[in-house]
């Protein structure tokens, strides 16, 4: 679908990082775009001329009132872009002590289950909306997973089994969503330039950057938010989870 002919957007994880670059790319190709994020996204949404909206995804009523005022301001979204994560390191046992239960739960129920519960509430809402193309379409759902799904590293039991939970999603949400008109596809982000990413070092940084087959660089957000706005405008892309990551395959450290 063209971006001009959904004016209304959904970004998770909004506030910064990888969301508030695809909230921005959108805004400017006509998109009218609603934050979420628990982190304060008023200065983001003022500069796009979008909205914020604090909500929680671990939350079924935060992100239910959420999607209400949205709804209110822009009417329903056609766009969903899941952004919304965290990237906890911990090993399964390190020093004698096991990996916290508590934050392997709380890393699947923000980066898995609260892609899912988002995913969920929007597509409901979806499928009340007349189609916009010959095809029949609704709208479109970006997830996010990362390499991590596939090269997983010491330390990222959590976190790498969030977002293979993630990819495995991918499929089975976008034949369920076909009846509606409603497209799924997942991008898996290498090492980007996020907030985490940035509080390290120029000297680590550049370590990472390197290790990038080509470009030698880190992920710019922005690239992020173009791969999006390509999902979004391209109506045989459905089912798919793209690696956006340079051609790196991460070692197991």
């Amino acid at each position: 679908m063209k971006l001009s002919e959904a004016p209304a957007a959904v970004v998770t994880g909004g506030a910064s990082g990888l969301g508030a670059a695809t909230a921005r790319r959108l805004a400017a190709e006509g998109a009218k775009v609603a934050l979420f994020d628990l982190n304060d996204g008023t200065e983001v949404a003022r500069e796009i001329g979008g909205t914020y909206h604090k909500a929680d995804v671990t939350s079924e009523e935060s992100l239910k009132a959420a999607f209400a005022e949205a709804r209110a301001a822009h009417g329903q979204e056609r766009i969903l872009v899941n952004c919304a994560g965290i990237a906890p390191a911990a090993k399964t046992i390190s020093r004698g002590e096991l990996h916290s239960f508590e934050l392997y739960a709380k890393t699947i129920d923000i980066n898995l289950i609260g892609t899912f519960r988002a995913s969920a509430l929007s597509a409901i809402g979806m499928t009340g909306l007349d189609p916009i193309t010959a095809d029949g379409e609704r709208g479109v759902i970006i997830m996010t997973a990362s390499v991590a799904a596939f090269d997983g590293q010491v330390g990222q039991v959590a976190y790498a089994a969030s977002k293979g939970g993630v990819a495995a999603l991918t499929l089975p949400l976008a034949r369920e969503m076909s009846q509606f008109g409603i497209r799924v596809a997942t991008i898996a982000p290498g090492i980007f330039e996020t907030p985490m990413l940035k509080g390290l070092p120029e000297k680590a940084q550049a370590s990472l950057g390197e290790q990038v087959p080509f470009p030698k660089r880190l992920g710019k957000p922005e690239e992020y938010a173009d791969l999006a706005k390509f999902i979004v405008e391209s109506p045989i892309l459905n089912g798919e989870v793209i690696r956006l990551d340079g051609a790196i395959r991460m070692a197991p450290r």
